[in-house]
């Protein structure tokens, strides 16, 4: 085995340049493969974590503009939400999909004062239910509950970043919990603090929705509604569930039952099979490039070797002439060819691992702002061990492959043709 490795050794050597442009070919495909797998989870792990502040089986619903006729009315009419869509949310008409119902009415922006501090802040009118479809993360306190709701209180959960805020850089966020702060010169007693969402602009402070209502003078009117669904398991499902439901909603005020703009409906859960779909041809477009990437790489090291053969076919007829068997020229060509892809393979992997590292330093925590909202771009841009290491050995397999067909050749070499060969 050692002699073997000599040999090895002093081939390398004798072609430096072959052996490091060869080489260079097998790193650069195992590093691309590792960069372009890095990328691609850096981009799906940016799309789960943004989506992740919200329970994927849920629909919300906003009012539009008619873009037709009906009813003797014009089209352009601005379509509000008001209680009785709620109501109709919540009757029979959908009661074998629609598990529970909240709307929201949002204002803003107002000023928190809290002695001689101020945030500006959001007042977001809610149902108690939206802690749940949101998920909203309750640090000290409680949330709005149906008693708040019943009784019309200016009860309020202010986020961990307004608290943070108003307490000078401090995280002593219990300190608020039953303390009364003004908001739009309205007092409201502090009930809770939330987690906040870091990928949101401006955290909002969630007071009742009735007490909203009643402080805002719009006792008939919501922002959207938002509602949790079952039973709707296929994108064709839930697509026939949103004609019917806009449907519903569109005749309530007098539209065209078949009108697309009257009623705007955004449905997470068709929204993230829409992603998950996209995130998959996007890993199987990584991979099929890193891997045409890498296979170019392989067959320069058959080609290599080709050549090697060619110029040791001199070589190799007289250690046939003193007794070489075929299976022992065949292992110094594999073995050589292994050498080849398992040093620079290892080499291209290692340096992919450190080019993700850089990434995940440099742009890793980078983000956009889109409609009010910072949306992450990349998140943990890396690539594990397993599939680092995996991908290797793929590599030297397939390095052992591609010196098989040069070593055949080899083997078949007859010395006395090879020895006239100069």
């Amino acid at each position: 085995m050692k002699d073997l490795f000599i040999e090895i050794w002093e081939s390398l050597k004798r072609n430096k340049l072959r052996t490091a442009l060869t080489g260079f070919a097998v790193a650069w495909g195992i590093f691309m493969l590792i960069v372009l797998l890095g990328a691609g989870n850096g981009l799906m792990n940016a799309f789960m974590n943004n989506g992740r502040d919200f329970a994927s089986n849920t629909m919300m619903i906003f009012g539009g503009y008619t873009t037709m006729p009906y009813d003797g009315l014009e089209q352009g009419r601005d379509i509000s939400l008001n209680d009785k869509d709620i109501e109709l949310t919540e009757s029979h008409l959908f009661a074998d999909h629609i598990d529970d119902v909240t709307a929201n009415l949002t204002q803003g922006p107002y000023h928190m004062v809290w002695k001689n501090k101020s945030v500006s802040v959001s007042l977001s009118g809610c149902y108690p239910k939206i802690a749940e479809m949101d998920k909203i993360t309750l640090l000290e306190g409680r949330f709005i509950d149906n008693i708040d709701m019943k009784l019309r209180r200016k009860t309020a959960v202010i986020a961990s970043s307004h608290a943070k805020q108003l307490l000078n850089g401090g995280t002593d966020y219990a300190y608020f919990i039953g303390k009364q702060l003004k908001i739009d010169n309205t007092l409201y007693q502090i009930v809770g603090i939330y987690k906040a969402q870091e990928n949101m602009r401006n955290n909002e402070v969630y007071v009742p929705f009735n007490t909203m209502q009643m402080l805002t003078n719009n006792l008939n009117y919501e922002d959207h509604i938002l509602f949790t669904f079952h039973g709707l398991k296929t994108e064709q499902e839930n697509n026939e569930f949103e004609k019917q439901y806009k449907a519903v909603l569109n005749k309530a005020h007098r539209a065209d039952p078949d009108d697309e703009g009257a009623i705007w409906v955004w449905n997470r859960f068709t929204q993230n099979m829409q992603m998950n779909k996209g995130t998959s041809i996007l890993r199987k477009a990584l991979w099929i490039i890193g891997i045409l990437t890498l296979l170019g790489g392989i067959v320069g090291v058959s080609n290599i070797m080709l050549i090697t053969v060619k110029e040791r076919t001199h070589e190799f007829g007289i250690r046939k002439a003193i007794g070489a068997t075929p299976a022992s020229i065949m292992k110094l060509i594999v073995a050589e060819s292994v050498t080849i892809t398992a040093l620079f393979g290892y080499i291209g992997m290692i340096l992919g691992l450190v080019a993700c590292e850089i990434m995940d330093v440099t742009v890793g925590k980078s983000s956009l702002e889109m409609f009010g909202e910072k949306i992450q771009v990349f998140v943990d841009p890396t690539v594990g061990l397993d599939v680092a290491f995996g991908v290797t050995f793929v590599l030297i397999v397939a390095g052992t492959i591609a010196g098989l067909s040069p070593a055949l050749k080899a083997a078949k070499i007859r010395p006395i043709e090879a020895l006239r060969n100069e």
